[in-house]
């Protein structure tokens, strides 16, 4: 709705855009989605006026993000098209990609080490987690020759921008707890179980439009008396499930009536 002083516009438009927006590149947008629709032709408008308009079945295939060099958005854009100059007001759109993945979940197991010294194997039980999952894992010991003080797991979110040459990788620590404090033993086990719910953290986000992706590792760092760190990285990506389950709709509620009405009643005997 428009109100106040007389305006003579163009047009009367709504737009609704999906864009990219790099922080260290200010002014310079990049728009994936851009739709138009007229909202009034061009004429005097002397008193209030009020507009209505849908966007019908429009594609948003990421969830909206924003990150330390860089922003996805969702927005409307309403303006009125002046021959002086144009005015316009914006709304941001909050979106949420639901997810559910293949059946194909594996497990993520590796052994490393240093020659002669240290040989661990770790396992964590999937390769893909929902953002309110559960991290359960276990860390073998089948070689300790030096003295380790205490071992920690981390998980590290990896913003990566631009391309080619150009390419800027920003690490922040999301999450890091100590799963181990003491040397520990050949043959020992340590259970790792880490509740992804409690941090802030947003779906994987792989090459989007090439120009970003946001990636997370497991950060599994152990510490010797000499303060020396050994630490192995492993990529898991996260997703986002839905809560609510798929209600059926009207047509498949009647046929599911209509069944049970035809079912034919059992025969006396």
């Amino acid at each position: 709705m428009f109100s106040g002083e007389t305006n003579y516009p163009n047009n009367v438009n709504a737009s609704f855009f999906l864009c990219s927006e790099l922080f260290y590149d200010r002014g310079n947008h990049h728009e994936f989605t851009s739709l138009v629709r007229d909202l009034a032709r061009p004429g005097e408008m002397t008193q209030s006026a009020t507009f209505d308009f849908e966007f019908v079945n429009v594609e948003k295939p990421y969830e909206t993000y924003t990150g330390a060099n860089v922003r996805l958005r969702y927005f409307l854009r309403v303006s009125i098209i002046r021959r002086i100059s144009d005015i316009s007001k914006e709304l941001d759109l909050a979106v949420h990609t639901l997810a559910s993945f293949p059946e194909m979940n594996n497990s993520i197991k590796m052994e490393v080490g240093i020659e002669d010294c240290l040989h661990i194997e770790f396992e964590y039980n999937k390769s893909k987690y929902h953002l309110k999952d559960v991290i359960v894992g276990k860390i073998y010991f089948l070689l300790v020759r030096i003295k380790i003080k205490h071992m920690e797991l981390a998980i590290i979110k990896r913003e990566t921008t631009g391309t080619g040459p150009n390419t800027y990788n920003e690490n922040e620590t999301i999450a890091k707890y100590e799963i181990m404090d003491g040397a520990p033993v050949r043959g020992e086990s340590i259970p790792i179980r880490l509740f992804l719910a409690g941090y802030e953290l947003t779906p994987t986000f792989k090459d989007v439009n090439k120009k970003f992706s946001v990636r997370y590792f497991l950060n599994l760092v152990l510490v010797d008396e000499e303060e020396r760190r050994y630490f192995k990285q492993q990529e898991v990506i996260l997703w986002r499930k839905g809560d609510l389950k798929k209600k059926p709709g009207i047509l498949t509620e009647k046929l599911r009536h209509s069944r049970e009405e035809s079912k034919p009643e059992d025969a006396e005997e």
